[in-house]
């Protein structure tokens, strides 16, 4: 058999582990168990994309048949995780007009994403609110505040101000509250979300020791875990080093956001580390040869953090290059090098657990293009590589199964002999 050497070395890995030696219910639910994470008791890899899209498509009668279509072409090339916005906050098209005033129409659109993310068995990460001024942000909260009278200077204020915090706090239970009116299941109880997300990139330039996002993750993720106790957490981190990890900061590019990688995902709340990679916007000015030498460390350095520092899963959950400047070629060659770095952690029953592209488009969005959109019919050389990675990742999924069903069947057999032993009774000793 082809994998044989694979299987022979997770079933030793199980041995060593003891993943499988406590009973987990088959819920449909992702939990974490150590570096990894779990579905159905087994652990769980997955190939994802982007696309931030799918509400805004999904509210409009006329595009909805965009939101079916990239879920359709997504699993077609094996992927089972995609990460979206839940928000849209004021504006054009708002989810959330003002502070607790919600469009409902926009609301059965990501109703109708989430329905279709299930038919097709695509996991998702739900994001919560955006770093920057795209569909509203924390601009939008702060602006909200300032026109109820808050004395507020600055942006960044939307970590520490009271009011911006309890704006905040009313969307994370609208959310979670939320009843799907297509499937009638409120979203904290559907196993097809696979987790939230605080924020999209956090980035707060006014503290750049990390303590301000620190007490915010913190206050935060304790307030979404006192409603929702089915999902997992994570911060939304681009993944900059911080002073915790000060030897480590010679790995950033040469900017500081506020972020501590290391600090800021040891919260206990957060069950899962992120990381985005972006060697095209954060060294601009360097070689492609640079811009690749430093993701191969960028790759590395998080996902041994994750490993052996904090001893939780890491989600490739951002990467791409802009084919404004850039060839086909030196995309794919960029989609492989990360892969790469998935596929050889996982492999080996690693941190990394999935990555998932910037971005998926289907046919028909042009004024949507940016550069990164990666659309399967256009791009068969980076869809060939997209679907070659699914399959990887599900084959080590499966290897793990299918050793599960046989620690299963062990278990029965042990148990129908120690039956017998007792003259076909259970003492219960």
């Amino acid at each position: 058999m082809k994998y044989w050497g694979l299987v022979s070395f997770i079933f030793v890995l199980i041995q060593g582990r003891g993943i499988f030696l406590q009973v987990e219910a088959d819920d449909g639910f992702i939990r974490t168990r150590g570096v990894q994470l779990m579905l159905d008791a087994a652990p769980f890899y997955a190939n994802g994309f982007n696309a931030y899209w799918l509400m805004y498509m999904g509210a409009d009668p006329s595009m909805k048949n965009k939101v079916s279509s990239a879920f359709q072409e997504a699993k077609d090339h094996g992927l089972s995780m995609a990460r979206t916005w839940a928000f849209s906050d004021g504006g054009d098209r708002p989810l959330q007009y003002s502070p607790g005033s919600y469009n409902e129409q926009m609301f059965q659109g990501l109703d109708f994403v989430i329905s279709e993310a299930k038919k097709n068995r695509i996991k998702l990460v739900l994001s919560f609110v955006n770093n920057y001024d795209q569909f509203g942000g924390k601009k939008q909260y702060v602006n909200w505040a300032r026109n109820q009278g808050q004395s507020i200077s600055s942006d960044d204020e939307f970590f520490t101000n009271s009011v911006v915090k309890e704006y905040y706090k009313n969307h994370i239970k609208t959310v979670l509250t939320r009843r799907n009116s297509l499937t009638g299941v409120a979203y904290k109880d559907e196993p097809t979300i696979m987790a939230w997300e605080l924020m999209n990139e956090p980035r707060c330039y006014a503290d750049p020791s990390g303590k301000t996002i620190q007490a915010w993750i913190t206050e935060m993720a304790s307030y979404v875990k006192s409603i929702d106790g089915n999902h997992l957490l994570e911060a939304g981190l681009e993944g900059f080093y911080g002073p915790s990890s000060s030897q480590k900061q010679q790995y950033n590019p040469n900017f500081q956001v506020g972020t501590d990688f290391i600090a800021n995902n040891q919260i206990p709340g957060i069950d899962f580390a992120t990381v985005h990679s972006y060697p095209d916007q954060w060294i601009t000015s360097s070689s492609e040869e640079n811009q690749m030498s430093f993701l191969n460390n960028w790759l590395y350095n998080h996902i041994q953090d994750a490993q052996n520092i904090l001893q939780k899963p890491i989600l490739l959950a951002e990467f791409g290059k802009s084919l404004r400047t850039s060839g086909a070629s030196q995309r794919d060659q960029l989609f492989d090098r990360v892969y790469s770095a998935i596929y050889s952690s996982a492999r080996g029953g690693g941190a990394a657990v999935g990555g998932m592209f910037w971005q998926l488009f289907t046919e028909g969005m042009d004024s949507f293009r940016d550069g990164y959109e990666v659309i399967f019919t256009e791009n068969p050389s980076t869809a060939s590589l997209i679907t070659e990675q699914s399959q990887k990742l599900n084959r080590i999924r499966k290897m793990y199964v299918r050793l599960r069903n046989i620690e299963k069947l062990k278990r029965a057999r042990d148990a129908r002999r120690a039956g017998a032993g007792n003259g076909g009774y259970n003492t219960g000793n």
